[in-house]
């Protein structure tokens, strides 16, 4: 796995599976992620730059979860459940099964 900065905030996006919330947070905790850093992402309140994402990965019935780091955030308006993150550009950083 990529070197994670454990200081930074980890946004959490469940798609809708909050009965697989408790095994996400265990699989990122398992692998680094500080469970006091991760909070579930809200169409109203976006990251920051250099801040993570994780999603469980694919919709409706993920096995892993997609870790991403925001390189920009653009303001736009909200749009539908995506909100404010429509406006967040992120790149690529890992993949993680989920346990």
């Amino acid at each position: 796995m990529t070197e994670i900065d454990a200081q930074k905030d980890v946004y959490l996006f469940l798609h809708g599976r909050m009965d697989l919330k408790e095994k996400a947070m265990k699989t990122l905790t398992a692998n680094g992620f500080s469970s006091d850093k991760v909070i579930m992402a809200l169409p109203n309140k976006v990251g920051s730059v250099g801040d993570y994402m994780a999603m469980l990965w694919m919709p409706p019935n993920p096995d892993h979860v997609k870790i991403q780091q925001i390189t920009k955030v653009e303001e736009v308006e909200p749009e539908g459940m995506i909100g404010l993150w429509k406006g967040v550009s992120k790149d690529d950083v890992d993949t993680i099964q989920l346990e």
